[in-house]
C-alpha cells in the first residue's frame, strides 16, 4: 500500500448509517430482480426471451418520446407534459395519410416507399407543430415561475387530446398496416419482422441525435443554453432558435414513435398520449432526467419490465403492469433520486 494510497484512505469519511441503509436495500432490490429473471429463464426460456424481444420493441417507442421529454427539459427546466399527446397526434398523422390519402392497406414494394414518406411527413409535422406550441405558450414565461409554464403545459396537452378527439373519435380506430408480416423463429423464440423493422429504424434516429448534440455547432450550442442562457446570449447564441430546434427535434422524434405505433399496434385513440406518455415521462426520470442515454436506458428497461412482467412465467400479468412500472420507479426515487445516469446538480 502506498503513502497516497494510505493518504486517501485517511481522509475518506465513513459511510453514515443511512448511506449504508440506502446501499444495503438497493442491493437487495437489485437481487430480488435478478432472482426473479432467473426463475423466469429457468422455467422457460423460450417464453421468457419472446416476452423480452416484445418487452424491447415497446422500449425502442418509450425511448423515442422519452427523447423529447429530457431534451426539452435539459433545456429550459420545462416538464412539456403535452408531448405524449404530441405523438398521439402524430399516429392519427400518419395513419390519415398513409391510408386516407395515399391508399395504401397492403404490404408491397410501394407501400413500403410510401412508408418512409410518411414517417418523414409525420417527423416534420409533429417537429413544426412542437415548434408552434413552445412560440404560442411557453416563451414568454421562461423568466415566470416554474408552476406557469407547467400549467400551460397540462393546459396544452387538453388541448391536443381535444383535437385527436375530434380527429379521431371516442372509441378505439383500426388502421391497416403495410409492414411485412410473418417472424423469424430462433428455436422457441419468435421475432417478428415488424420488430426488426422499428429496430433498424429507431437506432439510426437515437444514433443521429446524440452525434448531433454532442458533435455539431448547434449540439454545443443546446448544451451552452442548458448551462446559462444570458452567457449564450452574450457569445453570439439565439437562445430562442436553440430553444425552438430542440423542440423540433423532440417533435420529430414523437412524430416518428407515432409511425411505428400506427404500424405495428394498428389502432389508435385519442387518449393515447396521456398513457405513453406518461410512461415515457417515467422512463425519462428513470434514466435521470435531462440526459440522453439516460432517456434510452430508461425506456428499454421500462419495456423490458413490462414485457417480461406481462409474457413471463412468473410475471404478474398485464392488469398489473403499471403497478409493477411505478413501484420500480418510486423505489429508485428513493434511493437514487437523481435516476440512474443522472447527476446532483446544486442551485
Amino acid at each position: 500500500m502506498t503513502p497516497t494510497t494510505l493518504a486517501r484512505t485517511a481522509i475518506r469519511p465513513p459511510l453514515s448509517r443511512r448511506a449504508v441503509i440506502e446501499r444495503s436495500a438497493a442491493t437487495l432490490i437489485l437481487v430480488a430482480v435478478a432472482m426473479w429473471l432467473l426463475a423466469n429463464v429457468v422455467e422457460s426460456p423460450g417464453q421468457f426471451f419472446s416476452a423480452a424481444v416484445a418487452g424491447l420493441n415497446n422500449g425502442a417507442l418509450y425511448a423515442l418520446i422519452a427523447l423529447g421529454y429530457t431534451m426539452v427539459y435539459g433545456i429550459i427546466q420545462l416538464i412539456n407534459f403535452a408531448h405524449g399527446d404530441l405523438f398521439m397526434l402524430g399516429t392519427l398523422f400518419s395513419g390519415f395519410l398513409l391510408t386516407t390519402v395515399m391508399g395504401q392497406r397492403e404490404s408491397n414494394v410501394v407501400a413500403w416507399l410510401l412508408f418512409l414518406v410518411t414517417l418523414l411527413a409525420t417527423m416534420a409535422f409533429c417537429g413544426t407543430l412542437n415548434v408552434v406550441i413552445e412560440f404560442l405558450a411557453y416563451r414568454r414565461l421562461r423568466r415566470a415561475p416554474r408552476l406557469a409554464p407547467l400549467i400551460t403545459a397540462v393546459g396544452m396537452s387538453f388541448v391536443l387530446q381535444q383535437i385527436g378527439l375530434l380527429w379521431n373519435g371516442s372509441g378505439q380506430r383500426q388502421w391497416p398496416s403495410v409492414l411485412p408480416s410473418g417472424a423469424i423463429h430462433i428455436g422457441a423464440v419468435q421475432i417478428d419482422y415488424k420488430f426488426l423493422i422499428i429496430i433498424v429504424l429507431t437506432v439510426p434516429l437515437l444514433l443521429l441525435m446524440s452525434s448531433l448534440v454532442t458533435r455539431t455547432k448547434q449540439g454545443k450550442a443546446m448544451r451552452a443554453t442548458s448551462q446559462d442562457q444570458d452567457a449564450s446570449r452574450l457569445m453570439g447564441i439565439s437562445v430562442n432558435s436553440t430553444i425552438s430546434f430542440t423542440f423540433l427535434l423532440g417533435g420529430a422524434l414523437a412524430g416518428a414513435a407515432g409511425v411505428m405505433y400506427q404500424q405495428t399496434i394498428a389502432s389508435t385513440r385519442f387518449d393515447l398520449g396521456f398513457q405513453l406518455g406518461l410512461i415515457a415521462f417515467t422512463a425519462a426520470v428513470l434514466g435521470g432526467i435531462g440526459n440522453l442515454t439516460g432517456a434510452v436506458l430508461g425506456g428499454v428497461l421500462i419495456g423490458l419490465i413490462q414485457g417480461i412482467n406481462d409474457g413471463a412465467p412468473y410475471g404478474l400479468g398485464q392488469k398489473w403492469s403499471q403497478t409493477v412500472v411505478f413501484s420500480i420507479l418510486i423505489l429508485l426515487m428513493v434511493f437514487r433520486p437523481d435516476g440512474l445516469l443522472g447527476r446532483a446538480t446544486g442551485e
